[in-house]
């Protein structure tokens, strides 16, 4: 497959700048950051995205008795004569 990415002159001479610190061709490091985000998007796929996975997943936790609720204290208040 050949794909066809139209770079602004100002991407292009970031890549070519990339490249040349890297010592490799443009299109290694095209190739590389390709191959990142495919073995990202592969790992995520594992990931249950459910609200049932979400809940299995907090009630497995083993900090389960961790208190997560917001604490309402009042604010202290200085005394104020009027």
């Amino acid at each position: 497959m050949t794909i066809i990415l139209p770079l602004q002159p100002q991407e292009e001479a970031r890549l070519l700048a990339v490249a040349r610190a890297k010592g490799l061709s443009p299109e290694a490091i095209v190739r590389a950051a390709l191959e990142k985000l495919l073995a990202d998007t592969d790992r995520m796929s594992d990931i249950p995205t459910t609200g049932a996975a979400i809940v299995a997943a907090m009630q497995s936790s083993p900090y389960r008795d961790v208190d997560l609720e917001f604490r309402r204290d009042r604010l202290p208040v200085r005394d104020a004569a009027f």
